[in-house]
């Protein structure tokens, strides 16, 4: 399949315009982080460029690499990152994109390698489980990726704590592992502020379950458009 540069660029937009959302939502300080996308239908990827300010990026510094993190196109080096992240895309076809965060509250969870309970709803709603640990691995290589792939194949949640290191998320768009990154920080704080106080109680599997299909089958407009569209058949 051709992938048509305006395709390519597309992507560029888009993955140069989400990492302010990481300045927003105070994932990220200084040139820390990257978020990366998978170009649909190519064995092609778009991430970051290294060690360059938020406040720099614009599409044209997104780097566009193979899927063994070779450059094919960028006038700037790929993220310090991009082979783990390209590991994830060789071994999960699923996943389109990827987001690395230092975020402080979660990452202080993988600084103690201990995974965060699934101990409130908003928790069973996004990660249907306990955000795991995953191994300790050095940058720069594929064997981060090995750990995140090892880590969340075959389980909910689209997060990893990789230990001593930070948050890695997935998903079925950069928008989605974007929103993952979020929403792993928020419950990471709550439930930390909670064990402040005292134990935390995880939720009993039956209603992790029951809360975890409610958000993914049915919560926000979908389900409403599709019941609408069964209407007219």
């Amino acid at each position: 399949m051709t992938v048509l540069p305006e395709t390519v660029e597309g992507i560029r937009r888009e993955v140069c315009a989400l990492h302010a959302e990481l300045v927003r939502w105070g994932l990220v300080t200084w040139t820390s982080g990257n978020i990366s996308a998978r170009v649909p239908g190519a064995d092609l990827l778009v991430i970051k460029p290294s060690g360059v300010l938020y406040e720099d990026l614009t599409p044209e510094s997104m780097v566009v690499t193979d899927l063994d993190g070779t450059v094919v196109d960028g006038v700037h080096a790929p993220s310090s990152d991009t082979d783990a992240h390209a590991y994830v895309y060789r071994a999960m076809p699923h996943v389109n994109g990827v987001v690395h965060t230092h975020s402080p509250y979660a990452t202080a969870w993988a600084a103690r390698g201990e995974a965060i309970p699934c101990a409130i709803t908003a928790m069973a709603d996004e990660f249907g489980a306990d955000i795991p640990v995953g191994p300790f691995a050095l940058i720069g290589g594929d064997d981060i990726g090995k750990g995140i792939v090892a880590t969340l194949s075959g389980h909910r949640s689209p997060a990893v704590l990789m230990r001593s290191h930070g948050v890695f998320t997935i998903g079925a768009s950069a928008k989605s592992a974007v929103k993952a990154a979020v929403m792993c920080e928020d419950v990471a704080r709550t439930v930390h502020l909670a064990r402040v106080h005292g134990p935390v109680e995880p939720l009993a599997r039956e209603h992790v379950d029951a809360l975890y299909d409610r958000y993914q089958n049915v919560y926000g407009q979908q389900a409403a458009r599709d019941a609408k569209e069964g209407g007219h058949s």
